[in-house]
């Protein structure tokens, strides 16, 4: 966060927005603005959020959530709560002060022990508060606050289903569902007021289309299912139907789980349980003459929350991993990344042998690999005739193969080992020791791969041996159900030399295809492919290997930004600008540089960069194109981009795709990028590699023109 009163300005912003799950800064000032259409209120509620941000800064608590209103927006419902409801008098600010302390000291609490569960606590510290104050008020021993006359606390004491007579503040002739819509909005922030909520309705479209929509479909199914079953006999209380019904579709489906159908739906079925959850705790919270509040609200989200991160599996209904507060972003991240961020969902599988192969049996192959044995791969080595041998090819030593070494696939601990098995003769197989000389590494929990029919005592490792990947483990032979030399590679999911196969790619592999791309990333080759690791240009890896620590200057002819590699808590890299406070997130696995996401000023030079140097593939062949998709929410196009947030959940239509290829230059290297936005090019750039360095990046994109120098002298 940053320091001194922007940054304060900024935290008070933010727990204004944050009631709706936003950072949104225009809504955020709406929000604030709206709380002073009654004066007293809004000075209640800002008051109590510059109060409890003192607080925790003075006390020290983590500062991002600080800057997010983690910590606040619980004492600014409190503040408007209190503000709403009670007379104001001198007794009144000693309360509110002691209330917000209370409320300050209850999020805190219930903060770090719901984070343990990755849970949030939503409203449950103010409802605690609110209850604690109002029990205080309303025992024999008098505090001194007196209570307002309230249609909205008397809504929230008793039948939550009474609108008739009720009159705002603000008289609009509309529809009347148009105007209960706005009022429910507005009894958010405890008012009754049209203009209020078509002015948070505003906020709230700036903000995100598909928070929006889910409040107008709780909104229209709330109000559908109450015309089915007559709960209500004079509709839904402006409160509830705001607080609870709105609010749940919003947080059940665009919020905590990643936006789709199937979270559309799951928020419209949630609607009849805050039906029960409403009728019931009026009920036992009315003894105690206590409002219900937004408690079935909290209770619905946190419960649901909880029962979905109880699965081992997860493949619908998937929840938001890192939180960028915006339902458009998380879906448009979610979907970028499953598309391309392989290095996060599978562990690198590397060839296990030098030098190009011939993929000579394949998955479910026609000789051996049948059932449940069959996601393998057989390899030999072919000259340019297609044969596996040289003439007369009667003895093991004639294949081009054998003896030729075998490598660790990845990094690992050495499981099993069977060295003493004699090579066959051609043509003779071994079907007794069917899988001959093998060696399997434990790569992760649930993740081994597997090569056989190795050369007899050719293995250099042990069982308990910690190998790396390219780590010598044998040589190739001819042991086994193997009737020419040839190298068996497989993944399983369990230790054992017999284990049944699992589908799993390489991470990288060239192949010697003229026709199409012959670089793979993360697929699996296909029977009679002849293929071989990438050749790595290492003039352009040592340019990329931007490590923790590592600084540079981009500058132009009218600007300069520093720039510096961190890493954060997960370990993740990324650069950051120290004028403009971007960052772009990237991955290097040895083969390929990648961001993988991008945040803050989208002028900032560091963005020009990220959006040049996307994804590079470290080598020098002319012929490898690198291709890749850029997250949704980098179009230029807005309007489009609107229409796209609206059926994102359901359907993508715009397309931003990236692709760059190596240059050769008589002083270094240049990748070549371009981005097209559903065909229709909108950005060409160069980036420059000489001296095993970054030396500039020249970029034209969306009518902006940057020629930039990058500099590591004198960091």
């Amino acid at each position: 966060m940053k320091q001194g009163i922007p940054g304060f300005i900024k935290a008070i912003i933010n727990t204004y927005s944050v009631l709706f799950f936003s950072q949104n800064r225009v809504l955020g000032i709406i929000l604030l603005l709206v709380t002073f259409f009654n004066v007293q209120v809004g000075a209640c509620g800002l008051a109590c959020v510059i109060f409890s941000l003192l607080v925790v800064r003075a006390m020290g608590y983590q500062r991002e959530n600080i800057q997010l209103g983690i910590y606040s927006f619980n004492a600014l419902l409190l503040g408007i709560a209190l503000g709403t409801f009670y007379h104001v008098n001198i007794l009144f600010f000693l309360w509110l002060a002691v209330a917000c302390l209370i409320v300050v000291v209850a999020t805190i609490i219930l903060t770090e022990r719901f984070n343990k569960s990755g849970l949030p606590v939503l409203s449950l510290p103010f409802i605690i508060t609110f209850w604690i104050v109002l029990l205080a008020a309303n025992s024999i021993f008098k505090t001194g606050l007196q209570q307002k006359s309230s249609y909205l606390l008397e809504e929230l004491y008793n039948c939550p289903g009474t609108l008739a007579g009720f009159q705002g503040y603000l008289v609009i002739q509309c529809p009347f569902y148009l105007n209960l819509f706005f009022r429910s909005l507005s009894a958010v922030l405890f008012q009754n007021n049209m203009l209020i909520g078509m002015l948070m309705s505003i906020g709230l479209l700036i903000h995100s289309r598909i928070t929006f929509s889910l409040l107008v479909i709780g909104f229209v199914a709330s109000c559908a299912l109450n015309a089915i079953t007559h709960t209500y006999p004079d509709g839904i209380s402006y409160y509830h139907l705001g607080a609870n019904f709105m609010m749940t579709t919003a947080a059940v489906g665009g919020f905590f789980i990643i936006p789709s159908w199937r979270s559309y739906l799951a928020a419209v079925l949630s609607i009849p349980v805050v039906v029960i959850l409403v009728n019931a705790f009026t009920g036992i919270l009315g003894v105690y003459y206590l409002p219900v509040l937004s408690l079935p609200f909290c209770l619905i989200n946190i419960t649901l929350l909880y029962v979905l991160k109880l699965r081992k599996n997860p493949r619908q209904l998937n929840l938001i991993s890192i939180q960028h507060y915006s339902p458009e972003r998380n879906l448009y991240q979610f979907l970028n990344h499953a598309e391309r961020l392989n290095d996060f969902k599978y562990f690198p599988f590397h060839l296990p042998f030098m030098g190009s192969w011939t993929v000579s049996q394949g998955y479910d192959g026609a000789i051996t690999h049948k059932n449940e044995w069959g996601q393998a791969l057989d390899f030999v080595i072919e000259d340019e005739d297609k044969k596996t041998y040289k003439l007369p090819g009667t003895l093991p030593e004639h294949y081009y193969c054998f003896n030729k070494p075998v490598l660790a696939c990845g990094d690992g601990v050495v499981e099993n080992v069977v060295d003493y098995i004699e090579d066959n003769a051609i043509g003779q197989t071994n079907d007794k020791e069917n899988w001959g000389n093998t060696v399997v590494i434990k790569h992760t929990n649930g993740l081994y791969s597997k090569v056989s029919h190795l050369k007899k005592l050719s293995i250099k490792v042990s069982p308990g041996d910690t190998v790396k990947q390219g780590h010598l483990l044998g040589l190739c032979g001819n042991s086994g159900r193997s009737p020419e030399p040839h190298l068996h590679f497989q993944a399983q999911a369990t230790p054992y030399i017999g284990s049944k196969t699992l589908a799993y790619p390489f991470a990288y592999y060239a192949t010697n295809d003229k026709q199409g791309d012959p670089f793979h990333s993360f697929t699996i080759p296909q029977e009679g492919v002849v293929l071989s690791s990438p050749e790595i240009n290492t003039s352009i890896k040592k340019a990329f290997d931007l490590q923790p620590g590592y600084m540079a200057k981009i500058s132009t002819a009218n600007r300069s930004e520093i720039v510096e590699v961190y890493t954060d808590e997960l370990n993740q890299s990324y650069i950051y600008s120290k004028e403009t406070g971007a960052s772009a997130y990237f991955i290097n696995n040895g083969t390929v540089f990648y961001f993988t996401s991008f945040y803050g000023d989208k002028h900032s030079l560091i963005y020009y960069f990220y959006l040049t140097a996307f994804k590079v593939i470290f080598s020098s062949n002319e012929s490898i194109i690198a291709h890749d998709v850029y997250p949704i929410q980098q179009t230029t196009n807005k309007a489009k981009l609107c229409l796209q947030d609206l059926i994102a959940p359901f359907y993508c239509f715009i397309r931003l795709e990236y692709q760059s290829s190596y240059q050769p230059q008589k002083n270094g290297v240049a990748i070549q990028s371009k981005q097209t936005d559903n065909s229709i090019p909108v950005m060409e750039a160069t980036l420059n590699v000489a001296n095993n360095s970054l030396q500039g990046f020249n970029i034209r994109y969306n009518g902006t023109t940057i020629e930039a120098q990058w500099t590591t002298e004198n960091m």
